[in-house]
């Protein structure tokens, strides 16, 4: 049961709260840090209602006042033949508000190609990575690298160099580097990101055929670079997905 805040007298408090209780303004009220009666507290609210109008109509007022202000200025200037002064000052006026609106428009308009662009892109190479096994905790990773790597262009991701400014070329260098590209040399620069790179042999398994492949992955044997046939020929054996995959990125 909760606990009454006020009694008119000591004989109405049960038995078994009354040394909760101390005679204030010849009433029983709760003994209680920061307890305020619930009629103080409406009250406060009100008081706060009331004070936040009379806020809101002096500022109305104020705005009002300063426009006939004005308005009695520019009629004075006009009688006074200076109508271009007149004009210039509302133009300037109705400018600084027009470029207020513009900015605001502009700022919300950004932020929100910003997040689409996000959610594009994100998609976009989500969708393309989990194709060749990505990992799901991966996932912020490698959105985190496409966003760095990638722009919307007319609506379509579009992988740029590091200036931002260079659009990045596919392994013909003539055409721009597509999604599937991307995430294919992924396979092989960060296998860590990918299910079958890891395989059953991560650190503490003692090995094993998968352990080897994920070794093996990291250096690409279908590479021009690190070519090996020996390598080639254990992993199709051992993994033909990985192995299809990694022909991919060579």
């Amino acid at each position: 049961m909760a606990l009454k805040y006020k009694f008119k007298t000591r004989e109405e408090i049960p038995a078994e709260h009354q040394s909760l209780y101390v005679e204030r303004d010849g009433a029983w009220t709760l003994d209680a840090d920061g307890f305020v009666e619930k009629a103080k507290l409406d009250e406060f609210r009100q008081n706060n209602i009331a004070l936040t109008k009379s806020l809101q109509t002096a500022t109305d007022e104020l705005a009002q006042a300063r426009a006939d202000k004005q308005r009695i200025d520019d009629e004075q200037r006009m009688k006074d033949g200076k109508f271009q002064e007149v004009l210039d000052a509302r133009l300037k006026t109705a400018r600084a508000e027009w470029d207020k609106q513009q900015a605001a428009v502009v700022n919300e308009r950004d932020a929100l190609h910003g997040r689409l662009t996000a959610i594009q892109i994100d998609q976009a190479i989500v969708t393309e990575a989990t194709k060749r096994g990505l990992r799901p905790t991966a996932i912020p990773d490698i959105t985190s690298r496409a966003r760095t790597n990638f722009k919307l262009v007319a609506g379509v991701p579009q992988a740029f160099e590091a200036d931002g400014q260079t659009a990045r070329m596919g392994k013909d260098g003539v055409s721009p580097m597509t999604l599937a590209e991307w995430v294919d040399a992924l396979v092989s620069d960060a296998p860590h990101l990918f299910e079958a790179n890891a395989g059953s042999g991560a650190a503490g398994s003692g090995g094993g055929a998968a352990g080897n492949a994920s070794t093996r992955a990291t250096r690409n044997p279908f590479r021009k670079e690190t070519f090996n046939l020996t390598e080639q020929m254990k992993i199709q054996k051992s993994d033909p997905q990985l192995a299809a995959r990694l022909k991919a990125a060579a």
